[in-house]
């Protein structure tokens, strides 16, 4: 894939972010995604409705790309960090609480080697979490971060997570 094509699938919706270049909603990062779990499931030995969970939830996230963050808010087109992926479940089949915390008391705990695209990753500060993402693979995650960004996929950047699995 050349530069101009990669640049291009981490532009925003312009619909959902002023001033920002036109991009089709689910356009390549969200195929991008997909074909990456896609691939990543074919490694890991898992029960079909869980991946296909997992899957359905990380192309939902992946889909709102560019909506913008707004505190509280849990979709259909403004979101917080919980708000994301409690959304992404609940429209995947599964549901989960509606806090960071809430979310990670209800999880299957799992270490960073069992890590797969579809998990959620929680950032912490001490025994508190704050925030949370959906893992897409390569250490990137789906989050809506803060105010005045947007749905995005970034990179992990801190050592301070935690990882858990929808039972």
């Amino acid at each position: 894939m050349t530069a101009s094509v990669l640049n291009h699938a981490r532009v925003p919706n312009p619909a959902r972010v002023p001033n920002r270049p036109r991009r089709r909603r689910a356009g390549v990062t969200a195929a991008l995604t997909v074909a990456a779990f896609a691939g990543s499931t074919l490694l890991v030995n898992t029960p079909a409705d869980a991946a296909t969970i997992e899957a359905k939830a990380l192309s939902i996230a992946a889909s709102k790309h560019g909506d913008p963050y707004r505190y509280g808010a849990a979709g259909p087109d403004r979101f917080d960090c919980s708000g994301l992926t409690y959304y992404s479940f609940k429209h995947a089949g599964k549901s989960l609480p509606r806090t960071a915390q809430a979310q990670y008391n209800s999880v299957q705990h799992i270490s960073k080697a069992g890590l797969r695209p579809g998990d959620l990753v929680f950032f912490h500060s001490g025994s508190s979490v704050y925030h949370v993402g959906i893992y897409a693979g390569g250490g990137k995650v789906w989050h809506a971060p803060y105010t005045g960004s947007y749905v995005k996929l970034e990179r992990i950047w801190t050592s301070a997570v935690w990882y858990g699995r929808i039972r």
